[in-house]
């Protein structure tokens, strides 16, 4: 299998940077290169790609306004030097989001993402995880000053606190402004749940459920009434 692909970008050195990886890696095939979208466009029309490495502040048409005019779009990786499109390029389902300058082993990381989700297209019926089928290993979060990438493994639970969410890893703490619909949209749904009003927990995390609580670490988490059956389904799951 091959990976056909177009690059779009105004800037002329990130298209030769962005050629010059891909004439690296076998199973990736360049089929044009464009300054601006509005070309890019024409060329959908009438030939089949499966990937957009794709800028997004462009003229007369961006990238994120290309993904919404395109009726069935190719998979898309961004390519820009703008952090603040990341929650944005998650809302359209990209397979990544690389930061300019983008250093080979990343693209080469997303390129392999690529790969997985056109294997998966192929072989649905394949026996695949949720967390590797149909979510990635991280997401982008949106914190006061910056995109924080939080791994979706470490993550243990997140609690809701007044306007902001705390979501709670491992080994550090992030606090932002996204709402419990749109993090739990992120997250495999085999593995996070919500049991409450104010909390969505990891099910791999939990140390142990009595009396209506959940402990994980040394954090008790109650089970509330709204969300105890989807709860007690999910757990049921889990030990069959």
């Amino acid at each position: 299998m091959k990976i056909r692909c177009i690059i779009i970008d105004d800037e002329p050195l990130a298209i030769e940077i962005l050629e010059s990886y891909i004439e690296k890696i076998p199973y990736v095939v360049l089929m044009g290169k464009f300054s601006n979208a509005i070309e890019a466009l024409q060329y959908l029309k009438t030939n089949k790609v499966d990937l957009m490495l794709l800028d997004i502040q462009m003229p007369e048409l961006t990238g994120i306004q290309l993904m919404k005019v395109l009726d069935i779009p190719p998979l898309v990786i961004f390519t820009t030097a703008y952090d603040n499109y990341a929650i944005k390029s998650y809302e359209l389902d990209a397979v990544d989001y690389l930061l300019k300058p983008i250093e080979f082993d990343r693209f080469l990381k997303a390129v392999e993402k690529t790969w997985k989700r056109m294997e998966r297209a192929l072989h649905p019926d394949s026996n695949t995880t949720e967390l590797t089928s149909n979510k990635d290993s991280s997401i982008f979060i949106k914190t006061e000053h910056r995109v924080q990438r939080v791994e979706v493994a470490e993550i243990l639970y997140i609690e809701g606190m007044k306007n902001y969410l705390r979501i709670v890893t491992k080994n550090e703490k992030f606090m932002t402004l996204q709402n419990f619909k749109s993090i739990h949209s992120m997250l495999p749904s085999s593995q996070f749940v919500r049991v409450h009003k104010s909390f969505i927990i990891s099910i791999d995390k939990i140390d142990s459920v009595e009396k209506g609580r959940i402990r994980i670490g040394k954090q008790i988490i109650p089970i509330g009434d709204t969300y105890r059956k989807d709860f007690e389904s999910l757990i049921k799951l889990k030990q069959e």
